[in-house]
């Protein structure tokens, strides 16, 4: 699930390289969201190149303080 990988990489140094097929899924949604920037395999690409987080973003921050206001 995208967030939890979110979760998951907040306290990973970055940039973070990615190789896993569903972490990249993951990360190409949170990319898509705007909570991380990342680079991704393109889709001509093959699928085994992995994908690297660059950064959380700001909203990504913000999204991770809801969750955890959330579980309180």
């Amino acid at each position: 699930m995208p967030m939890d990988f979110l979760r998951r990489i907040e306290k990973e140094q970055l940039p973070l390289t990615v190789t896993d097929p569903l972490g990249i899924r993951n990360v190409a949604v949170l990319t898509s969201a705007g909570l991380v920037e990342a680079i991704l395999p393109q889709e001509s690409e093959a699928f085994d190149l992995p994908g690297v987080v660059l950064r959380i973003t700001p909203s990504g921050r913000v999204e991770l303080q809801r969750i955890r206001d959330k579980s309180a």
